[in-house]
């Protein structure tokens, strides 16, 4: 099978593209509004982008039918900072409560049930259940597509790190602890529970 995006010539009922790329980490990440409002989303298109000091990137794809654009989107641009916080399954229904589109001024963690708590050198919050949260200021927000409901890529480079004592064991976070999930295509995740080794050459 081969396809162009322009065309969607693949013959499957569902663009398939999300389903070959695979598995991806989830950016759960809160802002806050120049009013003060909370926001909480969930992005699959998320990862980090370097390692010193740390850099994440997460991508608002899609306006809505309306033209206005996501709200972590807007809040990191008009506010210069975000915080990622990591999905776990544990925290998989609030997770998926908080993908829903809600107005701009319904804080979704309340909605979730989940406890907000002041990061230290940005203003968003972070969600204490949560075993890591990172808090950012904004790089750059750069626009990668050409159509009218494209994507926005937000970059940030991670200014403090929060880890839950509870998921580190022996000197490491350990991944049994953690329980992170990944996104794979339309309803389907997956746990991080079955791993192997593998030694790369020198």
């Amino acid at each position: 099978m081969f396809y162009e995006p322009d065309k969607n010539n693949h013959g499957l009922p569902f663009q398939p593209y999300k389903s070959c790329v695979v598995p991806r980490p989830i950016g759960w990440i809160s802002t806050l509004s120049r009013d003060g409002n909370v926001n909480l989303a969930p992005y699959s298109q998320f990862n980090n982008v370097g390692f010193e000091p740390g850099y994440l990137m997460f991508s608002a794809g899609g306006q809505f039918p309306d033209g206005h654009r996501k709200d972590s989107l807007v809040n990191a641009e008009e506010t210069g900072e975000f915080v990622y916080n990591m999905a776990t399954y544990d925290l998989r229904d609030a997770v998926s409560l908080t993908s829903d589109h809600f107005d701009p001024g319904v804080d979704e963690m309340k909605v979730a049930g989940l406890t907000s708590v002041p990061s230290v050198l940005v203003k968003p919050p972070r969600v204490l259940e949560s075993p890591v949260s990172m808090e950012c200021r904004l790089i750059e927000v750069v626009d990668v597509s050409r159509l009218p409901r494209g994507a926005s890529l937000v970059l940030g480079e991670v200014v403090r790190f929060h880890v839950d004592d509870r998921v580190v064991s022996n000197y490491v976070i350990d991944p049994d602890r953690l329980r992170a999930v990944g996104r794979m295509s339309a309803n389907s995740y997956v746990r991080t529970r079955d791993r192997f080794e593998l030694i790369r050459p020198v």
